[in-house]
């Protein structure tokens, strides 16, 4: 009789547990979007959104089988509030996946909170150095770039064309920063010399004094990094104030991504590099720049790639474990060695996380970043300070 009993417990614990692990195979995967919903970068994060819901819906709605269940927080592009923020995914709705942000200072409080409760994060924009650098984690993964990378291919072309003396402008933050060292180290390894540095607290519009700057000490070529809205007022103002025919200005190319129907003649012909340019002849971006219009009613940009590329990386984890995130190094591995068939073209990861990616040299014409030239070949980010 005790035989008896022990067998049919031990009949019920397996059915229970196949039970479950049957639940938890066809349980939707939990995906957190922490991005900004209002203020300077809503439209930012909007676009990342899209492209990552575009990219299950052509999957048919589904990862590997797995139905998708999104759970979303507005950011505010505020740091202060961003581990705050970051636990109402993690602790409170027990995501499976983070995906954000646009703002470097928020992403790097996602960052430790994530490395801390050794949850999936996937960076979909900001390119904090740190992320893939002091801070890189197994289970990190950026889909977007390094803030190095735009600056450093920007700073490649600008001594190629021979410009010697240079000034830089952009937003006292992580981002701006980044992007001017990634600038000022190519510039000066090419023969230029940054004579200054000018910046003004983030999200400040107010240029008028530091354009005065710039009109006084006439540099052969000025390098700027500012993104959305502050982006719209940059590019309006420098050419009121006559600096647009005068002293040439390139930018990391969020100076001109999704903005330039807002400033309008303004920023043609302005060059800009990034791994991105919206006339990229190839089947990929042909085809997702279609489909992007169709299910959205408007046009891709280079944020709305980065989302589509958060949820690509995503699914090829999850195809390499047929949807099951219990296999969870098995999962990671998949995503680090993937190849992503992105509309900006093929690219890597890095050790650290980071992509592999061509840089594109890009032009200003009507309401496109055209492609013009290869600024720099499958740029690798330094990756300074990753131990992993």
């Amino acid at each position: 009789m005790a035989a008896f009993t022990r067998l049919a417990l031990a009949a019920a614990c397996a059915a229970a547990f196949a039970t479950s692990a049957h639940a938890q195979g066809n349980a939707p995967i939990k995906v957190g979007l922490m991005l900004p919903a209002t203020g300077t970068f809503a439209a930012l994060g909007d676009m990342i959104e899209k492209g990552f819901r575009l990219h299950v819906q052509e999957q048919g709605g589904k990862l590997a089988g797995r139905e998708i269940q999104y759970f979303r927080v507005d950011d505010e592009s505020d740091p202060s509030k961003a581990t705050d923020n970051v636990n109402k995914l993690i602790k409170r709705d027990q995501v499976d996946v983070l995906v954000g942000t646009v703002h470097s200072g928020v992403a790097l409080a996602m960052a430790k909170a994530a490395k801390e409760s050794n949850t999936l994060l996937i960076v979909p924009n900001a390119g904090a150095d740190a992320i893939t650098g002091p801070m890189c984690g197994a289970n990190i993964i950026r889909s977007s770039f390094s803030n190095w990378q735009p600056g450093y291919s920007t700073g490649v072309v600008a001594a190629q064309k021979g410009y010697k003396r240079a000034m830089t402008i952009t937003w006292n933050y992580a981002a701006g920063q980044e992007t001017v060292k990634g600038f000022r180290e190519a510039f000066e390894k090419g023969g230029g010399q940054v004579i200054k540095d000018l910046n003004l607290p983030f999200p400040n519009v107010e240029f008028q004094a530091l354009l005065t700057e710039i009109a006084a000490q006439k540099p052969d070529v000025v390098f700027a990094f500012f993104a959305g809205g502050g982006a719209v007022k940059f590019v309006k103002d420098y050419d009121a104030a006559g600096l647009k025919k005068t002293v040439p200005l390139f930018g990391s190319g969020f100076l001109t991504d999704g903005t330039l129907q807002a400033q309008g003649a303004s920023a043609q012909g302005l060059f800009t590099t990034l791994h991105y340019a919206d006339s990229l002849d190839i089947p990929k971006n042909n085809s997702f720049r279609k489909n992007f219009a169709l299910a959205y009613k408007q046009n891709a940009d280079v944020y709305a790639v980065q989302g589509y590329d958060a949820a690509q990386i995503l699914s090829a984890g999850l195809n390499a474990v047929k949807g099951d995130m219990g296999k969870r190094d098995a999962m990671l591995a998949a995503m680090r060695k993937a190849t992503v068939d992105s509309p900006r073209g093929k690219f890597t990861l890095s050790p650290a996380g980071n992509p592999v990616q061509d840089m594109y040299l890009r032009e200003a014409k009507g309401e496109n970043n055209e492609f013009r030239a290869v600024a720099v070949k499958a740029l690798a980010d330094p990756a300074r300070g990753c131990k992993l």
